[in-house]
Order: structure tokens, then C-alpha cells, then sequence
């Protein structure tokens, strides 16, 4: 599990701060009419998006998470500041996981 929890945090943070540019972008886009910007964020942060919702299924299949569990944490990436937020209770709830296995 501690295997999988590494890149997950890590892609979860990248997803967290692109979908903060990508929101600053459709700012841009729609409010000022330049789409410059978010021509270039939206495939970035949907790249990653996806790569991100792999580590989460990687994780959750190792930590042998329900599916409604998964999906929530793959929720995370697609509102401003939750995947902060979600990266930080799945690390958690992961840390709690491997130090009561290793209490058995």
C-alpha cells in the first residue's frame, strides 16, 4: 500500500494546483475573452486528471477501498481545494491502515 500512496499524493497535489490555474484560466477565458490560457491549462490539467484517477484505483484496489470510497476520492480532483483536502485523509486513513496491520 505505502507503494501506491506516493504517487497518488503526489499526483493529488499536481491536479489540486492545476485545476486552481485551470479556474483562474476560464476566468480569463470567459471574463476577459483570452482563451490563450486555458488552451493550454484545460489538456494539462485533464492529463493529469487522468493519471490521477489510475493512482486512485491503484491504491484503492491495494487498500481494498469500497467503490463508493474510490469514487469519492476521484471526485476530489474536479472541485478547487478538495483534492488538498482528500490527499490529506486518505494519507491518513492509509497510515492508520498499515500501522494497525502491523500491530497484528
Amino acid at each position: 500500500m505505502e507503494s501506491a500512496l506516493k504517487p497518488f499524493r503526489v499526483l493529488a497535489y499536481v491536479v489540486g494546483v492545476m485545476l486552481l490555474i485551470l479556474c483562474v484560466a476560464m476566468v480569463l477565458r470567459y471574463g476577459f475573452g483570452n482563451a490563450a490560457m486555458s488552451k493550454v491549462t484545460a489538456p494539462i490539467h485533464g492529463g493529469f486528471y487522468m493519471i490521477y484517477l489510475i493512482a486512485v484505483m491503484n491504491l484503492g484496489m491495494k487498500a481494498r477501498w469500497s467503490w463508493p470510497y474510490m469514487l469519492g476520492v476521484m471526485l476530489g480532483g474536479t472541485v478547487p481545494f478538495l483534492s488538498f483536502y482528500v490527499e490529506r485523509r486518505v494519507t491518513q486513513r492509509v497510515h492508520s491502515a498499515l500501522a494497525t496491520a502491523a500491530e497484528a
